[in-house]
């Protein structure tokens, strides 16, 4: 269990979800992304200047798309990994709808069973375990937002 699933939304768990940001868009140690890939931003894991730069221009894409048409993409390991769509969730959390924050709430409580498939070739332990860390914290945040507004 971690320190975040039973901590009341303050501060603490604030800061704490503003340095899963800056460890997610800082990189972790880990593959390379090519340049060519569409998804670049999302799959490039690796503290190189190129994905911090890639996961840094999706995640204010995100921030930035009115349609909220991200939101209904799917993720696999490596987006998982990178942070970019959890994070997004959690910062658009109050302004998403039910429906949204459902499918947010959905994919976050996916996320550690994708990391423990066997499809994250690639990914260290470190970048596995964060990734799983922030799933649950957003899953806690996502399901309190729903359990707030969608009843």
């Amino acid at each position: 269990m971690n320190h975040f699933e039973h901590a009341p939304h303050t501060r603490k768990s604030n800061a704490a979800m503003a340095l899963l940001l800056a460890t997610f868009l800082a990189g972790c140690a880990g593959n390379e992304a090519a340049l060519g890939d569409p998804a670049r931003g999302l799959k490039c894991v690796d503290d190189s200047n190129v994905c911090i730069s890639q996961r840094k221009m999706v995640y204010d894409s995100y921030m930035s798309d009115p349609s909220r048409s991200w939101v209904k993409q799917s993720a696999g390991p490596h987006e998982y990994a990178s942070g970019v769509r959890l994070m997004a969730f959690s910062r658009k959390r109050k302004e998403l709808n039910c429906n949204e924050l459902a499918h947010g709430k959905a994919e976050a409580d996916r996320g550690p069973s994708a990391l423990s498939g066997g499809a994250y070739v690639g990914l260290s332990t470190g970048q596995i375990a964060r990734a799983a860390m922030l799933a649950r914290e957003v899953s806690r945040e996502l399901a309190q937002e729903i359990a707030r507004r969608c009843r």
